[in-house]
Order: structure tokens, then sequence, then C-alpha cells
């Protein structure tokens, strides 16, 4: 799953280095695009979720029918879906970019990579719900090579379409939009190959189920989880309105520090998604203390993970700086933000376990307040009392405390909900 992160990763790196040879307006472009494609991506992450959750729950009951159309199910409802969000998102790509401070002299390049972007949204879907079904199925392999291949053609199509190849001309900020289509149009074609073809794993045959009972099971658990990850490009589109108010150099080295952040949390991303089917299948056998302790363990590995992190992009900060920032005010932005924020990648991996492991429990809405109270109680009131006192500077720092506190309310929460679930089920038992 580590390496299936790092090349999904890859995308928005190999696009945020080509697109910063063009110059710093691209950049600052592609910075504002951020929020707005992480709120497709989330709802195709969350309804990853769900459908993992429901499939995973049909197989352990060795009920295959009922899987195979719950992951035809899934695949078709993740597509409508998508493609309505995107079509509001074309319809209104100048509206939505104004309201995130997006100035005159950047629009014109939102609107070539975004007008793209919505259009090919459909072909992300597929892939990232096709490979929630694998894993699943206890198939953690396969995903990552379809990433893997994703991520390797868009990293060699990007410069041939973004600065030209012979016949090909230089398509600019546009052709890294293009580029990323391209790269998840095959992956919808090897991933439908795989699960109809090769696994077996689609069926419309509906069984004893209807397609509403069966839509309904995976947005139980989906639409919270979408809801949560939905929450964190709406709290970064804030923060990056926030970050406007101090000039367009400040918002492209703030869009090369999400993609850090990104690249930093690989290993907490990648454990989000092998600690829930663990959590899960321990809570339907009643082995609560095996939770706990899975959580724990796993928890105290991330902090001490994430702070070696940290020392390592501190001491590389000036190379980072160099690579993305082509204006001494961008590379001084980029240096400030490393040094402060990522500091606190550690309290955000366990505010991201908490999160996933509750949704495995299927406690869906539990992860879904905790992102409310993480994002709208702590981390973007902080950062903006901090931007009032202390400038950029403040920001990052109140973002960083924001973290903190979660991270404590996150922990004794799951660990409450555990215990409870424990002595409700040693009650069932002994009744």
């Amino acid at each position: 799953m580590i390496f299936g992160m790092i090349t999904l990763m890859m995308f928005n790196l190999v696009d945020t280095f080509f697109i910063s040879l063009l110059g710093t307006e691209p950049l600052a472009a592609v910075s504002f695009t951020f929020p707005v494609t992480f709120t497709v991506i989330s709802l195709a992450i969350g309804l990853g979720i769900g459908t993992s959750a429901v499939i995973a729950k049909a197989l352990g009951s060795d009920n295959l029918d009922e899987a195979r159309f719950d992951a035809s199910m899934s695949l078709l409802v993740s597509v409508v879906m998508v493609f309505c969000l995107s079509a509001l998102g074309y319809l209104y790509i100048e509206p939505i970019f104004k309201l995130l401070g997006a100035g005159e002299q950047v629009l014109p390049l939102i609107h070539d990579y975004m007008s793209v972007w919505f259009i090919g949204s459909v072909f992300l879907i597929t892939p990232m719900v096709g490979n929630s079904v694998l894993r699943a199925s206890g198939d953690t392999k396969t995903p990552s090579i379809v990433m893997g291949g994703a991520g390797l053609i868009n990293a060699i199509l990007d410069p041939v379409l973004i600065f030209g190849f012979g016949p090909i001309p230089a398509l600019g900020i546009q052709g890294a939009a293009i580029a990323s289509v391209i790269a998840w149009a095959v992956a919808v074609i090897i991933i439908l190959y795989i699960l109809a073809i090769k696994n077996g794993l689609l069926s419309l045959h509906a069984g004893q189920q209807t397609a509403v009972s069966s839509v309904r099971k995976i947005l139980k658990i989906g639409l919270p989880a979408a809801g949560a990850n939905m929450l964190t490009p709406i709290a970064m589109a804030v923060m990056t309105a926030l970050v406007a108010k101090h000039g367009p150099e400040a918002v492209a080295a703030f869009g090369v520090g999400s993609r850090i952040e990104s690249i930093a949390s690989l290993v907490v991303l990648a454990l989000s998604m092998t600690l829930p089917p663990f959590v899960s299948q321990n809570f339907g056998a009643g082995k609560f203390e095996r939770v706990k302790e899975a959580y724990s363990k796993t928890l105290k590995f991330v902090m001490i993970w994430q702070f070696a992190i940290y020392i390592l992009l501190l001491l590389t900060s000036g190379f980072i700086a160099d690579v993305f920032g082509k204006e001494q005010a961008v590379m001084d932005v980029i240096k400030l933000f490393i040094y402060i924020l990522p500091l606190s990648y550690g309290l955000q991996g366990v505010i991201i376990l908490s999160n996933s492991s509750f949704n495995a429990l299927h406690k869906p809405m539990n992860a879904l307040i905790l992102s409310v109270v993480r994002l709208f109680v702590f981390y973007v009131p902080f950062a903006y009392i901090g931007s009032e006192i202390a400038g950029l500077t403040g920001l990052f720092i109140g973002a960083a405390i924001g973290n903190l506190f979660t991270a404590m309310v996150a922990y004794k929460w799951f660990i409450k909900e555990v215990d409870g679930l424990s002595a409700s089920y040693m009650k069932e038992c002994h009744s």
C-alpha cells in the first residue's frame, strides 16, 4: 500500500514540478485547484470506504454473489455521483475560484486546467472504487500495480503535453490535466478487466437483494465517510483564501507545501487503508483487546515515524525550496511552511487513523463529527487567529496547535468507543 500511495501522490508532485517550470502564475493557478479537485477525490475515497466495508462483510459471510452485485452497484453509483458533482463544477468554474480568492491573472489558467479535469474525473473514480473492491477481497498488490502504471503514464506524458514534443504542440497547464485524464482512462480499462474477467468480482445478478438495498448499504457508510473526507478540501479552500491575503507567492508556496504534506504522510495514508480491515475483522470476532492494541501500537509508530520525517524535511528544506520555488518570496514561504506544520504531522496521523478506525467499526458518523471538530473547531479557527496575530507564521503555528487538540480528542474518543462496544459484546455473550 505504501508503494501504491507513493505512485498516487506522484500524480500531484510530478504535475507541480513541471508546472512550476512555467512560472509562478501557473503554479499559483494549480495551487488554487487543489481544494476543488480534492473535493471530488474525497467523494471517491468515501465511496471506496463504503464499498470496501460492505464487500468485506459479504465476503466474510461467504456470500460471493452478494459481494459481486455490491461491487457492480458501487461502481455505477460512484460514476453517477462524480459525474453530477463534476458537471456542477464545470458549469461554475469562474464563480468557484473567485470565491477562493483567485485573481483575474490566474483565472484563465485555472479554466484551462479544470475544464479538462472535470470532464475526465469520471475516469478517476472507477479505478479508485475498483481498487477498494480488490482490497476488500484481500488483494493489495494489484491496486498498487494499477496505481503505479497510471502514475508512470502521467509522468511520461506530462512534459510532452506541457512543453510540446515534435508534432505535439505545447499545451501548458492544460497539458498536465490531459496527461492525468489519459492515465486514468488506461487505469479504467485495466481495473475493469481485472474485476470482471480475471477475478470475476462483478455481476448484475442481484440474488436476494435489490439494486436499491445494495446502494443503500454502500451509501450508509460511504456518504458520511465521503462527507468527512470532503470537509478537508473545504477547510483547505478556507486556508487558501487566508493565505491568498499574503499574495500569489504565498499561495504558490502553500500549494507546494500541501503536496509535500501528501508525500510526507504517505505511510499514514497507507496505514489508514490497511489498519481498518484488521480492526473490522477483530471487531466482528469480538476481539476488542486486539483492536485497541493494533490501534495504540500503530499510533505510537506513526508519532515516531512522522517526527523522523520532520527532521528529514528540515535538513532538505533549502533543496525543496530551490526545486519548487523560482522566486525568492516563494522559496521563503516554502521553508517557513516546512519549519512549522510538519512538526504536527504525527498528530495529524492520529486523527486520520482514528477516522479510518471509526469507519472500520461501522461508526461513520463518529468519523464525520471528528472531522468537523478538527477542521472547524480547532484547525481553521486557530489558523485564522494565528494569521491575525502573526501573519503567515502565526497561521502555520495555529494550524499545528489545532492538530494537537484534535489528536487528544480523537484518541480518548476511540478508546472509549471500543470499551463501550466491548462491554456490550460481553453483556450479549453472558445473556
